[in-house]
Protein backbone atom coordinates (compact mmCIF):
# COMPACT_ATOMS: atom_id res chain seq x y z
CA UNK A 1 0.00 0.00 0.00
CA UNK A 2 1.28 3.34 -0.37
CA UNK A 3 2.24 6.24 2.07
CA UNK A 4 -0.48 8.39 2.99
CA UNK A 5 0.64 11.35 3.06
CA UNK A 6 -0.73 14.96 4.59
CA UNK A 7 -1.93 13.06 7.82
CA UNK A 8 -0.23 15.45 10.36
CA UNK A 9 -3.16 17.32 10.51
CA UNK A 10 -6.11 15.62 11.85
CA UNK A 11 -8.36 18.43 13.22
CA UNK A 12 -11.60 18.92 12.79
CA UNK A 13 -13.08 21.82 10.60
CA UNK A 14 -15.94 23.79 12.72
CA UNK A 15 -18.38 26.71 11.98
CA UNK A 16 -17.73 28.86 14.44
CA UNK A 17 -17.42 28.93 18.34
CA UNK A 18 -19.99 27.42 20.85
CA UNK A 19 -21.68 29.80 22.81
CA UNK A 20 -25.08 27.76 23.18
CA UNK A 21 -25.88 25.74 26.26
CA UNK A 22 -26.41 22.32 25.91
CA UNK A 23 -30.18 20.58 25.99
CA UNK A 24 -28.20 17.68 27.39
CA UNK A 25 -27.20 19.55 30.61
CA UNK A 26 -30.14 18.84 32.08
CA UNK A 27 -29.56 15.08 31.68
CA UNK A 28 -26.42 12.76 33.29
CA UNK A 29 -24.05 13.41 30.87
CA UNK A 30 -20.28 12.86 30.42
CA UNK A 31 -19.39 15.18 28.58
CA UNK A 32 -15.79 15.64 26.79
CA UNK A 33 -12.80 17.96 26.32
CA UNK A 34 -12.56 18.84 22.57
CA UNK A 35 -8.64 18.12 23.58
CA UNK A 36 -9.42 14.69 24.00
CA UNK A 37 -7.89 12.25 21.57
CA UNK A 38 -7.78 8.33 20.81
CA UNK A 39 -4.31 6.81 19.08
CA UNK A 40 -4.65 4.92 15.99
CA UNK A 41 -3.14 1.59 17.17
CA UNK A 42 -4.16 -1.01 19.32
CA UNK A 43 -1.25 -3.89 18.65
CA UNK A 44 2.86 -4.35 18.33
CA UNK A 45 1.64 -5.14 14.38
CA UNK A 46 -0.57 -1.96 13.73
CA UNK A 47 1.85 0.40 15.46
CA UNK A 48 4.89 -0.76 13.42
CA UNK A 49 3.22 -0.74 10.40
CA UNK A 50 1.83 3.06 10.45
CA UNK A 51 5.21 3.66 11.77
CA UNK A 52 7.04 2.16 8.89
CA UNK A 53 4.23 3.29 6.02
CA UNK A 54 3.12 6.95 7.33
CA UNK A 55 6.68 7.57 9.59
CA UNK A 56 4.01 8.70 12.47
CA UNK A 57 0.99 7.58 14.44
CA UNK A 58 -1.64 9.78 14.02
CA UNK A 59 -4.54 10.30 16.73
CA UNK A 60 -8.37 11.69 16.13
CA UNK A 61 -10.31 14.06 18.37
CA UNK A 62 -12.58 12.01 20.63
CA UNK A 63 -16.22 11.97 20.00
CA UNK A 64 -18.80 12.81 22.09
CA UNK A 65 -21.81 15.20 23.73
CA UNK A 66 -20.12 18.56 24.55
CA UNK A 67 -21.45 20.98 27.30
CA UNK A 68 -21.46 24.54 24.67
CA UNK A 69 -22.78 23.94 21.24
CA UNK A 70 -23.27 25.99 17.84
CA UNK A 71 -26.59 25.54 16.44
CA UNK A 72 -29.94 26.59 18.59
CA UNK A 73 -31.93 23.69 18.29
CA UNK A 74 -35.27 25.85 18.44
CA UNK A 75 -33.83 26.93 14.86
CA UNK A 76 -32.18 24.05 13.45
CA UNK A 77 -32.97 21.55 10.51
CA UNK A 78 -31.69 18.86 9.78
CA UNK A 79 -31.51 16.61 7.01
CA UNK A 80 -30.11 13.13 6.10
CA UNK A 81 -29.56 11.45 2.70
CA UNK A 82 -28.29 7.54 2.25
CA UNK A 83 -26.47 6.92 -1.36
CA UNK A 84 -24.71 3.94 -3.16
CA UNK A 85 -25.64 0.32 -2.20
CA UNK A 86 -28.06 -0.93 0.40
CA UNK A 87 -26.13 -2.17 3.17
CA UNK A 88 -27.19 -3.47 6.78
CA UNK A 89 -28.41 -1.09 9.16
CA UNK A 90 -28.93 1.82 6.92
CA UNK A 91 -32.31 2.13 8.51
CA UNK A 92 -31.21 1.58 12.00
CA UNK A 93 -28.78 4.87 11.31
CA UNK A 94 -31.52 6.97 10.47
CA UNK A 95 -33.81 6.23 13.08
CA UNK A 96 -30.77 7.07 15.39
CA UNK A 97 -29.75 10.26 14.09
CA UNK A 98 -33.58 11.03 13.69
CA UNK A 99 -34.64 10.39 17.09
CA UNK A 100 -30.95 11.82 18.75
CA UNK A 101 -31.61 15.07 16.77
CA UNK A 102 -35.14 15.16 17.61
CA UNK A 103 -35.67 13.85 21.29
CA UNK A 104 -31.95 14.57 22.77
CA UNK A 105 -31.48 18.09 20.91
CA UNK A 106 -34.91 18.82 20.19
CA UNK A 107 -34.33 20.11 16.90
CA UNK A 108 -36.69 22.06 14.59
CA UNK A 109 -37.40 19.62 12.12
CA UNK A 110 -35.48 16.53 10.43
CA UNK A 111 -36.21 15.71 6.58
CA UNK A 112 -35.09 12.55 4.52
CA UNK A 113 -33.76 13.22 1.17
CA UNK A 114 -35.00 10.59 -1.40
CA UNK A 115 -33.09 8.74 -3.76
CA UNK A 116 -30.09 9.79 -2.29
CA UNK A 117 -27.97 13.48 -4.02
CA UNK A 118 -30.23 13.27 -7.08
CA UNK A 119 -33.57 13.94 -3.96
CA UNK A 120 -30.95 17.06 -2.81
CA UNK A 121 -30.93 17.95 -6.71
CA UNK A 122 -33.57 21.20 -8.18
CA UNK A 123 -34.76 18.38 -10.80
CA UNK A 124 -35.90 16.16 -7.86
CA UNK A 125 -39.31 14.65 -8.58
CA UNK A 126 -39.58 13.66 -4.90
CA UNK A 127 -40.11 16.48 -1.91
CA UNK A 128 -38.20 15.48 1.53
CA UNK A 129 -40.21 13.51 3.61
CA UNK A 130 -40.03 14.78 7.32
CA UNK A 131 -38.91 12.22 9.49
CA UNK A 132 -40.64 12.48 13.37
CA UNK A 133 -40.06 10.45 16.42
CA UNK A 134 -43.06 8.26 15.74
CA UNK A 135 -42.66 7.65 12.03
CA UNK A 136 -39.05 6.32 12.40
CA UNK A 137 -39.82 4.29 15.86
CA UNK A 138 -40.11 1.01 14.10
CA UNK A 139 -37.84 1.21 10.43
CA UNK A 140 -34.95 -0.40 12.28
CA UNK A 141 -37.29 -3.25 11.49
CA UNK A 142 -37.35 -3.02 7.66
CA UNK A 143 -34.28 -3.69 5.08
CA UNK A 144 -32.92 -1.52 2.88
CA UNK A 145 -33.47 2.20 3.02
CA UNK A 146 -37.06 4.34 3.30
CA UNK A 147 -35.26 7.03 1.71
CA UNK A 148 -34.16 5.30 -1.00
CA UNK A 149 -30.98 5.46 -2.79
CA UNK A 150 -29.36 6.43 -6.11
CA UNK A 151 -25.58 6.59 -7.54
CA UNK A 152 -23.43 9.28 -9.31
CA UNK A 153 -22.78 12.70 -8.38
CA UNK A 154 -24.45 16.27 -8.86
CA UNK A 155 -23.89 19.66 -8.32
CA UNK A 156 -22.67 21.27 -5.46
CA UNK A 157 -24.22 24.43 -5.71
CA UNK A 158 -27.81 23.41 -6.78
CA UNK A 159 -27.68 21.08 -3.74
CA UNK A 160 -26.76 24.10 -1.59
CA UNK A 161 -29.86 25.86 -3.07
CA UNK A 162 -32.10 23.56 -2.56
CA UNK A 163 -30.92 22.75 1.68
CA UNK A 164 -31.45 26.55 1.32
CA UNK A 165 -34.74 26.16 0.12
CA UNK A 166 -35.64 24.10 2.76
CA UNK A 167 -33.74 25.90 5.54
CA UNK A 168 -31.46 22.92 5.92
CA UNK A 169 -28.55 23.74 8.44
CA UNK A 170 -26.90 20.05 9.13
CA UNK A 171 -26.75 17.28 6.25
CA UNK A 172 -26.16 13.88 7.54
CA UNK A 173 -24.33 11.69 4.19
CA UNK A 174 -24.88 8.15 4.73
CA UNK A 175 -22.33 6.55 2.44
CA UNK A 176 -19.30 4.68 1.10
CA UNK A 177 -16.36 6.37 -0.97
CA UNK A 178 -17.79 8.23 -3.10
CA UNK A 179 -21.04 9.24 -1.20
CA UNK A 180 -18.01 11.29 1.31
CA UNK A 181 -15.97 12.46 -1.46
CA UNK A 182 -19.45 14.10 -2.95
CA UNK A 183 -19.89 15.25 1.03
CA UNK A 184 -16.79 16.59 0.87
CA UNK A 185 -16.82 18.69 -2.08
CA UNK A 186 -20.63 20.14 -0.82
CA UNK A 187 -18.60 21.00 2.41
CA UNK A 188 -15.97 22.92 0.29
CA UNK A 189 -18.52 24.53 -1.85
CA UNK A 190 -20.65 25.69 1.29
CA UNK A 191 -17.21 26.65 2.64
CA UNK A 192 -16.90 29.13 -0.64
CA UNK A 193 -20.12 30.27 -0.29
CA UNK A 194 -19.35 31.48 3.43
CA UNK A 195 -22.66 29.81 4.49
CA UNK A 196 -22.92 27.91 7.66
CA UNK A 197 -24.24 24.70 6.83
CA UNK A 198 -23.04 21.06 8.28
CA UNK A 199 -21.52 18.30 6.52
CA UNK A 200 -21.42 15.08 8.42
CA UNK A 201 -20.83 11.83 7.19
CA UNK A 202 -21.47 8.37 8.36
CA UNK A 203 -19.50 5.61 6.54
CA UNK A 204 -21.68 2.91 4.78
CA UNK A 205 -19.41 0.13 3.04
CA UNK A 206 -20.58 -3.59 3.58
CA UNK A 207 -16.57 -4.29 2.37
CA UNK A 208 -15.40 -2.78 5.36
CA UNK A 209 -12.67 -1.17 3.35
CA UNK A 210 -13.03 2.68 4.38
CA UNK A 211 -9.84 4.08 6.03
CA UNK A 212 -9.52 5.33 9.62
CA UNK A 213 -11.87 3.15 10.88
CA UNK A 214 -11.72 0.18 12.14
CA UNK A 215 -15.24 -1.25 11.56
CA UNK A 216 -18.08 -0.22 9.70
CA UNK A 217 -22.09 -0.61 9.71
CA UNK A 218 -22.94 -3.74 8.34
CA UNK A 219 -19.98 -6.04 7.74
CA UNK A 220 -20.82 -8.00 11.19
CA UNK A 221 -23.94 -8.42 9.43
CA UNK A 222 -22.39 -9.50 6.61
CA UNK A 223 -20.06 -12.19 7.35
CA UNK A 224 -23.05 -13.73 9.55
CA UNK A 225 -25.07 -14.17 6.26
CA UNK A 226 -22.13 -15.29 4.62
CA UNK A 227 -21.10 -17.44 6.59
CA UNK A 228 -24.64 -19.16 5.80
CA UNK A 229 -24.07 -19.24 2.19
CA UNK A 230 -20.62 -21.13 2.88
CA UNK A 231 -22.11 -23.73 4.69
CA UNK A 232 -24.84 -24.44 2.15
CA UNK A 233 -22.18 -24.55 -0.54
CA UNK A 234 -19.64 -27.23 1.79
CA UNK A 235 -23.49 -29.21 2.26
CA UNK A 236 -23.59 -29.50 -1.43
CA UNK A 237 -20.16 -30.24 -2.19
CA UNK A 238 -20.06 -32.91 0.45
CA UNK A 239 -23.30 -34.23 -0.84
CA UNK A 240 -21.39 -35.01 -4.71
CA UNK A 241 -18.44 -37.11 -5.19
CA UNK A 242 -15.90 -34.60 -6.12
CA UNK A 243 -18.73 -31.75 -5.63
CA UNK A 244 -17.14 -28.02 -5.74
CA UNK A 245 -18.86 -25.19 -4.09
CA UNK A 246 -18.26 -21.64 -4.85
CA UNK A 247 -19.74 -18.83 -2.96
CA UNK A 248 -19.01 -15.32 -4.82
CA UNK A 249 -18.60 -12.75 -1.75
CA UNK A 250 -18.94 -8.82 -1.71
CA UNK A 251 -15.21 -7.38 -2.03
CA UNK A 252 -14.53 -5.27 -5.09
CA UNK A 253 -10.76 -3.72 -3.62
CA UNK A 254 -11.18 -5.56 -0.11
CA UNK A 255 -11.68 -9.08 1.05
CA UNK A 256 -12.67 -8.72 4.55
CA UNK A 257 -15.71 -10.31 4.04
CA UNK A 258 -13.71 -12.99 1.94
CA UNK A 259 -11.30 -13.49 5.05
CA UNK A 260 -13.35 -13.27 7.60
CA UNK A 261 -15.94 -16.20 6.82
CA UNK A 262 -13.14 -18.15 6.12
CA UNK A 263 -12.05 -18.11 9.59
CA UNK A 264 -15.88 -18.48 10.88
CA UNK A 265 -17.03 -21.36 8.66
CA UNK A 266 -13.80 -23.58 9.18
CA UNK A 267 -15.34 -25.47 5.93
CA UNK A 268 -13.59 -23.04 3.21
CA UNK A 269 -10.85 -24.93 1.45
CA UNK A 270 -9.57 -22.07 -0.68
CA UNK A 271 -9.87 -18.06 -0.02
CA UNK A 272 -9.32 -15.84 -3.25
CA UNK A 273 -9.13 -12.03 -2.42
CA UNK A 274 -8.13 -8.96 -4.89
CA UNK A 275 -5.16 -7.87 -2.82
CA UNK A 276 -3.20 -11.57 -3.33
CA UNK A 277 -2.77 -12.47 -6.99
CA UNK A 278 -3.17 -15.94 -7.76
CA UNK A 279 -2.75 -18.20 -11.05
CA UNK A 280 -5.39 -20.76 -12.49
CA UNK A 281 -2.84 -22.60 -14.38
CA UNK A 282 0.32 -24.19 -13.41
CA UNK A 283 1.75 -26.27 -10.93
CA UNK A 284 0.95 -23.77 -7.86
CA UNK A 285 -2.49 -22.62 -9.59
CA UNK A 286 -6.18 -22.89 -8.33
CA UNK A 287 -7.13 -25.65 -11.00
CA UNK A 288 -4.18 -28.10 -10.21
CA UNK A 289 -4.61 -27.59 -6.47
CA UNK A 290 -8.00 -27.93 -6.42
CA UNK A 291 -7.38 -31.31 -8.49
CA UNK A 292 -5.40 -32.50 -5.57
CA UNK A 293 -7.69 -31.58 -3.03
CA UNK A 294 -10.63 -33.74 -4.89
CA UNK A 295 -8.51 -36.45 -5.00
CA UNK A 296 -7.50 -36.68 -1.03
CA UNK A 297 -11.25 -35.69 -0.17
CA UNK A 298 -13.48 -35.50 -2.88
CA UNK A 299 -15.30 -32.39 -1.95
CA UNK A 300 -14.21 -28.66 -2.22
CA UNK A 301 -15.23 -25.32 -1.32
CA UNK A 302 -14.18 -21.97 -2.78
CA UNK A 303 -14.87 -18.50 -1.54
CA UNK A 304 -14.09 -15.58 -3.92
CA UNK A 305 -14.22 -11.87 -3.27
CA UNK A 306 -16.12 -10.21 -6.36
CA UNK A 307 -12.79 -7.91 -6.89
CA UNK A 308 -10.70 -11.06 -7.14
CA UNK A 309 -8.87 -12.08 -10.27
CA UNK A 310 -9.68 -9.25 -12.57
CA UNK A 311 -6.87 -9.74 -14.82
CA UNK A 312 -8.76 -12.32 -16.28
CA UNK A 313 -11.02 -9.54 -17.57
CA UNK A 314 -11.27 -7.14 -20.29
CA UNK A 315 -11.37 -3.76 -18.56
CA UNK A 316 -12.24 -1.71 -21.23
CA UNK A 317 -15.13 -3.92 -22.43
CA UNK A 318 -16.56 -3.66 -18.49
CA UNK A 319 -16.58 -0.30 -18.63
CA UNK A 320 -17.54 2.33 -15.09
CA UNK A 321 -20.60 2.63 -13.15
CA UNK A 322 -22.72 5.68 -12.32
CA UNK A 323 -19.81 6.58 -9.74
CA UNK A 324 -16.71 6.21 -11.97
CA UNK A 325 -16.15 2.92 -10.72
CA UNK A 326 -14.67 0.17 -12.92
CA UNK A 327 -17.11 -2.47 -13.01
CA UNK A 328 -16.15 -5.86 -12.35
CA UNK A 329 -16.10 -8.74 -14.51
CA UNK A 330 -17.81 -12.59 -12.58
CA UNK A 331 -15.16 -14.01 -10.86
CA UNK A 332 -17.48 -16.70 -9.72
CA UNK A 333 -18.76 -17.82 -12.86
CA UNK A 334 -15.50 -17.73 -14.87
CA UNK A 335 -13.97 -20.20 -11.96
CA UNK A 336 -17.18 -22.07 -12.59
CA UNK A 337 -16.77 -22.36 -15.99
CA UNK A 338 -12.76 -22.97 -16.00
CA UNK A 339 -13.17 -25.84 -13.25
CA UNK A 340 -15.37 -27.69 -14.90
CA UNK A 341 -13.12 -27.54 -18.71
CA UNK A 342 -10.43 -28.36 -16.48
CA UNK A 343 -11.89 -31.39 -15.02
CA UNK A 344 -13.52 -32.21 -17.82
CA UNK A 345 -10.34 -32.85 -19.34
CA UNK A 346 -8.80 -34.34 -16.72
CA UNK A 347 -11.70 -37.06 -16.94
CA UNK A 348 -12.48 -36.77 -13.10
CA UNK A 349 -16.10 -36.75 -12.66
CA UNK A 350 -17.36 -34.04 -11.10
CA UNK A 351 -20.40 -31.68 -9.94
CA UNK A 352 -19.92 -27.97 -9.48
CA UNK A 353 -22.08 -25.72 -7.50
CA UNK A 354 -22.02 -21.52 -7.84
CA UNK A 355 -23.82 -19.54 -5.16
CA UNK A 356 -24.00 -15.71 -5.41
CA UNK A 357 -25.52 -14.63 -2.08
CA UNK A 358 -24.89 -10.57 -2.66
CA UNK A 359 -28.20 -9.27 -2.53
CA UNK A 360 -29.69 -11.57 -0.30
CA UNK A 361 -26.67 -10.42 2.50
CA UNK A 362 -26.86 -6.67 1.54
CA UNK A 363 -30.84 -6.09 2.36
CA UNK A 364 -30.31 -8.29 5.71
CA UNK A 365 -31.98 -6.63 8.98
CA UNK A 366 -28.54 -5.67 11.00
CA UNK A 367 -27.75 -8.12 13.75
CA UNK A 368 -27.73 -7.07 17.29
CA UNK A 369 -24.00 -6.00 17.22
CA UNK A 370 -24.73 -3.47 14.11
CA UNK A 371 -27.94 -2.25 15.36
CA UNK A 372 -25.96 -1.25 18.55
CA UNK A 373 -22.78 -0.19 16.78
CA UNK A 374 -25.37 2.23 14.50
CA UNK A 375 -26.96 3.80 17.10
CA UNK A 376 -23.90 4.94 18.54
CA UNK A 377 -22.62 6.05 15.34
CA UNK A 378 -25.90 8.06 14.39
CA UNK A 379 -25.66 9.61 18.23
CA UNK A 380 -21.85 10.98 17.66
CA UNK A 381 -22.90 12.18 14.32
CA UNK A 382 -25.40 15.03 15.96
CA UNK A 383 -23.38 15.29 18.54
CA UNK A 384 -20.55 16.63 16.07
CA UNK A 385 -23.13 18.03 13.85
CA UNK A 386 -24.53 20.24 16.76
CA UNK A 387 -21.27 21.80 17.62
CA UNK A 388 -20.78 23.26 14.34
CA UNK A 389 -17.88 20.59 13.18
CA UNK A 390 -18.42 20.08 9.13
CA UNK A 391 -16.25 17.98 6.38
CA UNK A 392 -15.81 15.21 8.64
CA UNK A 393 -17.14 11.34 9.29
CA UNK A 394 -17.40 9.28 12.40
CA UNK A 395 -15.75 6.24 12.65
CA UNK A 396 -14.61 3.84 15.54
CA UNK A 397 -10.60 3.54 16.52
CA UNK A 398 -9.40 1.03 19.47
CA UNK A 399 -13.20 1.04 20.30
CA UNK A 400 -13.70 4.59 20.72
CA UNK A 401 -15.86 6.24 18.46
CA UNK A 402 -13.86 9.57 17.05
CA UNK A 403 -14.31 12.18 14.71
CA UNK A 404 -12.72 11.92 11.40
CA UNK A 405 -11.64 14.65 8.56
CA UNK A 406 -13.61 13.36 5.13
CA UNK A 407 -10.16 14.09 3.19
CA UNK A 408 -8.54 11.34 5.23
CA UNK A 409 -11.15 8.64 4.72
CA UNK A 410 -11.36 9.05 0.65
CA UNK A 411 -9.54 7.96 -2.08
CA UNK A 412 -7.86 4.97 -0.70
CA UNK A 413 -8.94 1.43 0.08
CA UNK A 414 -8.35 -0.07 3.65
CA UNK A 415 -7.13 -3.63 2.62
CA UNK A 416 -6.14 -6.69 3.85
CA UNK A 417 -2.45 -6.83 3.75
CA UNK A 418 -0.46 -10.14 2.63
CA UNK A 419 2.23 -10.11 4.60
CA UNK A 420 -0.70 -9.18 7.77
CA UNK A 421 -1.79 -11.70 10.91
CA UNK A 422 -5.24 -11.69 9.42
CA UNK A 423 -4.20 -13.99 5.56
CA UNK A 424 -1.67 -15.48 7.45
CA UNK A 425 -4.28 -16.97 9.86
CA UNK A 426 -6.50 -17.13 6.50
CA UNK A 427 -3.59 -19.71 5.30
CA UNK A 428 -2.94 -21.46 8.02
CA UNK A 429 -6.78 -22.54 8.40
CA UNK A 430 -7.31 -23.26 4.25
CA UNK A 431 -3.61 -24.72 3.95
CA UNK A 432 -4.23 -22.80 0.22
Amino acid sequence: MEKIKNIKDTSIEVLGECNIKSPLCSKKVNYLSPDERVIVYSRKEEFDYHLKTLGEIPMFEKAGPQEKIFFDPKETVCGIVTCGGLCPGLNDVIQAVSITALKLYKVKKVLGFMYGYKGISSKSKYPPIELTEDSVKDVGDLCGTILGTSRGPQDPDDMIDTLLQYGVNILFVIGGDGTLKGGMALANRIKERDLKISVIGIPKTIDNDICWTSRSFGFITAVGEARTAVNSAHAEARAAYNGVGIVKLMGRESGFIATHVTLASSNVNFCLIPEVDFELEGENGLLMQLEKRLLRKHHAVIVVAEGAGQKYFDKEKLGKDLSGNQKMGDIGLLLKEKIKEYLTKRGIDHTVKYIDPSYIIRNQLADPSDSEFCLVLGQNAVHAAMTGRTNMAVGIINEHFVYIPIKMMIGKKKQVREEGELWKTVIAVTGQ
